[in-house]
């Protein structure tokens, strides 16, 4: 194996802008020079746009688990996706310290009560994301036992799989912050006219809808 001594791009650009910042310090950067340092530093935004990037950037998920998808779901703060380089690794044993509710696994008509108690028992706001097949459509335990988790809570994101990978809800996740940055890629809710997680006939939004609960609706 060879070994090579290359220059390292961007050490000029590194030092000056050490060099600026010193001289900043000591007060020896004046006007035009001074503003352009203080501009390439300063973001502006509003109170409601910080709001959002905080909480999307520090959710608390519920420690949960229904089914197999939960060995799916535990794996996600394990060194092969490690969901802490997104400050989403602190799993909380209360739901009231937690606001974000992963179901992963199906959801019996006995449970679905219970899930819905420790629903409204977490922190407002709360998002859920309804976690593998079962979950979001009964998957293969399709009959009177089983229960979509969308027919009796709000459901945020749906995770598809049987189970999902822990990429996959990992996805789902990046999904959710998305959605609460305000910028949300799920271009398909437009396409399909799907405005929350209810279903909506096309050409006729929000007067046919098969289920309850829509996008903002927590009661």
């Amino acid at each position: 194996m060879a070994v090579s001594r290359e220059p390292l791009t961007g050490a000029d650009e590194f030092r000056s802008s050490q060099l600026r910042a010193r001289d900043m310090l000591r007060g020896d950067l004046e006007g035009d020079d001074l503003e352009k340092y203080v501009e390439e530093r300063i973001i502006t935004t509003t109170l409601d746009k910080a709001v959002s990037w905080a909480r999307g950037n520090a959710l608390f998920p519920a420690t949960f688990g229904l089914a197999c998808c939960a060995m799916e779901m535990m794996s996600i703060v394990a060194g092969r996706v490690d969901v802490a380089r997104f400050g989403f690794e602190a799993f909380r044993a209360s739901p009231r310290q937690a606001d974000l509710l992963i179901l992963s696994g199906r959801v019996s008509i006995k449970m679905a009560p219970v899930v819905r108690r420790i629903y409204d028992q977490m922190l407002e706001p709360k998002w859920a994301i309804a976690m593998g097949a079962c979950c979001s459509s009964q998957g293969v335990f399709n009959n009177y036992a089983i229960v979509p988790a969308d027919k009796f809570m709000p459901v945020d994101v749906h995770v598809p799989g049987c189970p999902p990978r822990p990429e996959a809800l990992m996805h789902g996740i990046l999904q959710l912050r998305d959605m609460i940055q305000g910028d949300p890629t799920m271009g398909w809710r437009n396409r399909y006219g799907a405005v929350g997680t209810e279903e909506v006939l096309p050409g006729n939004l929000g007067a046919d809808s098969v289920n309850v609960f829509g996008s903002t609706d927590r009661a």
